[in-house]
């Protein structure tokens, strides 16, 4: 049977790690510069407007980006700069007034847009781990966002009532529209979600998971809707998703589980039966196998955290 779901998993997972953006800064710079990022403890989120630089990673050969480039960064230090071979001044030192709207050099050359991807303290994790520590989404790959892009720069530039949360809520579906151009690669080499998200044939075994995760699925079931035998199934989605399909689903389960025991009060035995488990003891054991403590000692730890 194939799974005719109104959800997705990429909002699935958006949504269970509480991801919002916050437009942050818009970032100038001209002639001679170079400015050194030390690694986010966020996921940043840069759009380039209008010019070029160099992206330097460690360990990397310099990498020319350019406007309408979009740039997603999660785990890295990196340098933006107009020549390699400046010395690069560090950004705590660029940004230390707080200003929104932040220059260095001579002239504008070279204007980003910056935000931040703000995530849950304790499941954000999810989103890291899946992405490479730099991505750089080519303006040829961007789709729509070249449109938002424009639009982003009208609210900022035109401060109407609500502009701020409109900057916001834009850059959110900017995101949103990179992480999709990211998938449409379909070249993710980090296991995990989002590189089945991008692997044509798990994709659909992925969002049936997601649509139904109280549902008692077997293999057998997940490799028909991926129109794959089960064997050549199970060893794809654990080779790209990085566990077998049954593991897969029961840390998603315990993954919902875990948003609601620190967002919420509702009682153990609600949250087990709507993830599909018969007894409360079955959810508790599974619980404590995949988190390592029991349900009710995880929420009492985890309620009050900042998301």
């Amino acid at each position: 049977m194939i799974v005719q779901n109104t959800q997705d998993a990429l909002s699935d997972v958006l949504s269970a790690i509480d991801a919002h953006a916050l437009f942050s800064v818009r970032f100038a710079a001209g002639g001679p510069w170079s400015v050194a990022f030390p690694p986010p403890s966020y996921v940043k989120f840069n759009a380039i407007r209008h010019g070029g630089a160099w992206l330097i990673q460690d360990g990397e050969a310099p990498l020319r980006v350019g406007e309408g480039d979009c740039l997603v960064v999660s785990g890295k230090a990196f340098t933006l700069c107009s020549d390699p071979k400046l010395r690069p001044i560090p950004a705590r030192d660029v940004f230390a007034g707080g200003s929104l709207d932040v220059a260095v050099g001579d002239g504008r050359d070279f204007v980003l847009l910056g935000g931040s991807v703000n995530l849950d303290t304790v499941d954000g994790a999810l989103l890291t781990d899946a992405l490479p520590p730099i991505v750089v989404i080519r303006r040829e790959e961007a789709g729509p966002i070249a449109w938002l892009l424009e639009q982003l720069d009208a609210e900022w530039n035109g401060g109407a009532p609500g502009s701020r949360i409109a900057c916001n809520d834009l850059l959110r579906l900017i995101f949103i529209h990179v992480l999709r151009a990211y998938l449409a690669r379909g070249t993710a080499h980090h296991p995990g979600w989002l590189a089945g998200l991008g692997d044509r044939r798990l994709a659909p075994a992925l969002r049936a998971i997601h649509a139904e995760p109280a549902r008692r699925w077997t293999v057998d079931e997940l490799a028909r809707i991926a129109g794959q035998s089960r064997s050549a199934f199970a060893e794809r989605f654990r080779a790209t998703v990085g566990a077998p399909p049954i593991d897969y689903l029961a840390a998603w389960r315990m993954r919902l589980a875990a948003a609601r025991l620190r967002r919420g009060d509702e009682p153990l035995p609600r949250i087990a039966q709507s993830l599909g488990y018969a007894s409360d003891s079955a959810f508790a054991a599974t619980f404590r196998r995949i988190l390592g403590q029991s349900p009710a000692r995880y929420r009492s730890l985890h309620r009050g955290l900042p998301a």
